[in-house]
């Protein structure tokens, strides 16, 4: 038995066999790592591992949403320590691609690592970069012009990026098919103060018509919208219908500003349109004061009828 046990040992690579792996092996088995596996674990192994990390192959995407999905959110992403440790791992991987980096989602990031982006990645066709505090329209406009494949774009809870960051990725990024652009929930912020800055949540825009107006202006080829709790009006929607008659999803959750009548008529434009969610609305009671929670009525109060 002692026999099989030491047979079996010695057919084991040690660990001078895997670091003389060739490159291309090498390659071949971090390519079945995940992006956290080998950042994690796989390039602190050796030298030759951490060069073989850095190969173009293995860093065409860098995909962190999952990660963030699967966790609890934490006030430790809200910090700057946390944001430049999101910035150093999106710089690494920019340069490391070589320029074929085409997806880029994380969060929490700033214009010092995507500026980087929209400078080496002329290939970039995903960009999701939610709740980064620091990424602003400056840093937007060299994505407009450095990253002209982009077909989908996220930037939710991004407060710094205005109406005229979205004019310029729509006029320069012409095969823009997904947009989404969420904000927090204006009416009860109960959830996001534990976590989100409350003087960030406090700069939130105000410009919800400006930027339907920009999307329906120059994102014509649209299927996806998403624009949840944005304070656009009547006005905003119906630009929107008009321009982007391609429109499949359009996602108006809690956007508490227009009625089911605007809806109606701005749907109507909308032949392609495939899945719509409507805003539901949320009133405080004293119980929901009282106990933290809130009371949700249907949308046809929202009408301009509010008998019951």
């Amino acid at each position: 038995m002692d026999e099989n046990k030491e047979k079996k040992t010695e057919s084991l690579p040690s660990h001078g066999d895997w670091a003389e792996l060739t490159q291309l092996c090498l390659i071949n088995i971090l390519s079945r790592l995940s992006l956290e596996d080998r950042w994690r674990g796989a390039m602190f192994v050796c030298k030759p591992w951490f060069q073989a990390c850095k190969d173009p192959n293995l860093n065409s995407v860098i995909d962190f949403e999952t990660q963030f999905d699967s966790t609890t959110e934490s006030p430790r992403y809200w910090t700057p320590e946390f944001e430049r440790k999101m910035d150093n791992m999106l710089r690494s991987v920019v340069l490391w691609s070589d320029g074929s980096l085409s997806t880029v989602r994380v969060r929490h990031c700033s214009d010092r690592s995507l500026a980087l982006v929209a400078e080496r990645s002329p290939n970039l066709q995903v960009l999701s970069i939610k709740s980064c505090q620091h990424v602003t329209d400056e840093t937007m406009s060299k994505i407009a012009y450095g990253c002209p494949l982009l077909r989908e774009l996220d930037i939710s809870l991004c407060y710094q990026i205005s109406h005229m960051s979205l004019a310029l990725i729509g006029q320069h990024c012409a095969n823009l098919k997904i947009l989404r652009r969420n904000f927090t929930n204006r009416v009860d912020h109960s959830r996001q103060q534990r976590f989100i800055p409350r003087e960030y949540l406090d700069a939130c825009p105000q410009d919800g018509d400006s930027e339907a107006a920009a999307i329906g202006k120059f994102m014509l080829k649209l299927v996806q919208l998403e624009l949840r709790f944005s304070d656009l009006t009547n006005k905003g929607l119906a630009l929107i219908s008009e321009g982007c008659v391609n429109l499949e999803h359009l996602d108006l959750t809690g956007c508490t500003n227009v009625t089911s009548r605007d809806i109606s008529n701005a749907s109507s434009n909308l032949k392609q349109l495939k899945t719509l969610k409507k805003p539901q609305f949320y009133f405080p009671t004293f119980e929901s004061e009282r106990y933290g929670h809130w009371q949700l009525y249907d949308e046809r109060f929202q009408t301009g009828d509010f008998r019951i």
